[in-house]
């Protein structure tokens, strides 16, 4: 694998090999793929073995059917010889104002509830107000460059490292394996798919916590997610919370940083128990 002068990694085995990958990955035949893309499943034969060059316009085409994410059709993009077409632009950046005034309505008005933004390296975004207060109840000091509502500064807090610090959000986590189980095997599996190795860093950073079993080192890509996994939180000041979640992305993005843009919001999971303003997570 090489890369571009962006940096963005590419395939030296052209396209084919990808989008055999991709097919595979969506359980479809050539024949089925075909039919979607209302092309010839010797044509899809052809491209996946090299016998034939994908136009861009079919590797976009293709895409599209398979549902490839946008970093990923920029990969392909690349392995067949021509230029990324999706750009990928820094919250920070002045373009991006509407994006940043978009997620500070969301979060706020999860208040008081915890919400917060995060990005594909689990990277903390943004958070609301009532999640840096959690932070800071649980952790016993404000979290550094993490204010409320404000894109965070770098270097951020990393989801995974805070979920599995045992000085940092796991002491307060009853349920903690189930719920890091599960978070660990997202983590494989969006590393198993990516061609950026800078995901398999913080889960190798992880591992290494005193604390995780050692069996959690090889990747369990076959467990499916359960349904709904409640958070047991036993807070500093001894009350007990139950929590879930909901994770939602922007639709239709057009941009890859928008697209890798997760929104994780706390709701209580006791119907009768309304948490007070101050956050819970994870």
């Amino acid at each position: 694998m090489n890369t571009d002068q962006n940096g963005t990694p590419a395939e030296s085995g052209g396209a084919g090999p990808l989008l055999r990958r991709w097919r595979e990955s969506r359980h479809l035949s050539q024949l089925e793929l075909a039919l979607e893309a209302e092309v010839s499943s010797r044509h899809i034969s052809f491209l996946e073995t090299g016998r034939a060059a994908p136009s861009r316009e079919m590797l976009l085409t293709l895409s599209n059917v398979l549902d490839v994410p946008l970093r990923e059709r920029n990969i392909l993009l690349l392995a067949a010889g021509y230029a990324p077409v999706y750009r990928e632009t820094s919250l920070d950046d002045p373009k991006m104002s509407h994006v940043r005034a978009a997620l500070e309505l969301i979060l706020r008005q999860q208040e008081p509830r915890s919400a917060f933004a995060f990005d594909r390296y689990w990277n903390l975004v943004m958070g609301n107000a009532a999640f840096v207060q959690f932070l800071t109840t649980v952790m016993g000091r404000a979290p550094d460059g993490f204010v409320p509502l404000k894109v965070a500064s770098e270097p951020r807090m990393n989801l995974l490292r805070l979920l599995f610090d045992p000085s940092a959000i796991r002491k307060v986590i009853v349920n903690w394996q189930p719920v890091a189980k599960s978070l660990l095997n997202q983590a494989h599996h969006a590393a198993a798919w990516s061609r950026d190795d800078t995901l398999k860093k913080p889960i190798a950073e992880i591992l290494s916590f005193p604390g995780v079993p050692a069996n959690w080192r090889e990747p369990d890509l076959e467990t499916p997610a359960a349904l709904m996994l409640p958070f047991e939180l036993r807070m500093p000041d001894g009350r007990m919370l139950r929590m879930f979640s909901t994770v939602t992305t922007l639709s239709a993005p057009e941009d890859v940083t928008l697209q890798e843009l997760h929104i994780e919001a706390f709701y209580p999971a006791d119907p009768a128990i309304e948490p007070p303003a101050t956050p819970r997570q994870a």
